[in-house]
């Protein structure tokens, strides 16, 4: 295995930032138009330390270099959901094919049982078929289609939602 799947720490920060920013300019993984600081990526962390929840970062072996990133946080601030959780998963443009999105998955679901987590859920912009497919060969059924619920790059997103029951 050419990556270290690791909790991420303060030092990777500058690096996820990069990855994320990427997305939010050139893609639509994420439909954040608007680029990120270091200080918000350090409010994000520190909000997921307090409430314990992970950050894995997938670091390459030989150049150290930060490949892709995956966390998982409440999915609803209602009690009622506190064992449901909604995660995301970011891959540097240079490594994707590489099976990263799949070892930090793993990572992921494995923390989440754990934790006593029952539900993981995956919100996927509708043309990302990549992550789709990645979600159903790990279990994930699509458990709904919400058309035209946002935008990026001037254009109407639609989102699936997929979900896995771990217990």
């Amino acid at each position: 295995m050419d990556f270290l799947i690791r909790p991420a720490q303060e030092q990777d920060l500058e690096h996820i930032l990069k990855i994320y920013n990427a997305e939010i300019l050139n893609g639509t993984a994420t439909w954040n138009s608007t680029k990120k600081s270091i200080q918000n990526l350090q409010n994000w962390f520190n909000d997921l330390q307090v409430q314990q929840f992970p950050l894995f970062v997938a670091e390459h072996r030989e150049s150290k270099q930060i490949a892709g990133y995956a966390d998982y946080s409440s999915f609803r601030q209602i009690q009622g959901f506190k064992q449901t959780v909604e995660h995301s998963v970011f891959i540097h443009p240079d490594f994707i094919g590489q099976g990263l999105g799949k070892m930090l998955m793993l990572k992921l679901m494995d923390h989440a049982r754990q934790n006593k987590i029952h539900v993981m859920i995956a919100a996927i912009d509708h043309e990302n078929q990549a992550s789709i497919i990645l979600h159903e060969k790990l279990g994930f059924k699509q458990t709904g289609y919400m058309p035209e619920v946002g935008q990026k790059f001037g254009q109407w997103r639609d989102l699936v939602l997929m979900q896995r029951i771990l217990d």
